[in-house]
């Protein structure tokens, strides 16, 4: 396992918030580029028994996120934008994040989320700020 999926995982772990609560999981961590896991349960399913929307969100926000902070910078959202593609299957899904423009103050992340089946069910683009 990596160093940046090492450091990735231990800053994930001390959060007992958020992604503990979501059954988020950090797969890999490389230079700009982040896979994250999440387990769907009954907990994160909208009323139509599919994985809810700001379930998803979250997931491709904080896949994002890390990748966007692989060069030991801390970065806060400033925007996002999410299309879902297709309902899921499955009782999982795997998101992509990788950073296509790492700059001076801004990052801008593409993140691509798939189900169990490995059929796309969302694309998003987060756009992040360095505060360090």
């Amino acid at each position: 396992m990596s160093d940046l999926t090492n450091r990735a995982k231990e800053i994930l772990s001390s959060d007992n918030g958020y992604v503990k609560c979501n059954n988020y999981n950090i797969v890999k961590v490389e230079e700009h580029y982040c896979e994250m896991e999440a387990i769907i349960s009954d907990s994160s399913k909208n009323p139509y028994g599919i994985a809810h929307g700001g379930f998803i969100f979250g997931l491709a926000d904080t896949a994002a996120g890390i990748a966007a902070m692989t060069d030991e910078r801390t970065a806060v959202t400033v925007n996002s934008n999410i299309d879902y593609l297709r309902p899921c299957k499955g009782d999982k899904l795997i998101a992509k994040a990788s950073v296509v423009k790492p700059g001076k103050s801004i990052a801008v992340v593409d993140v691509l989320i798939y189900d169990s089946s490995l059929d796309l069910v969302s694309k998003a683009s987060v756009t992040y700020f360095y505060i360090n």
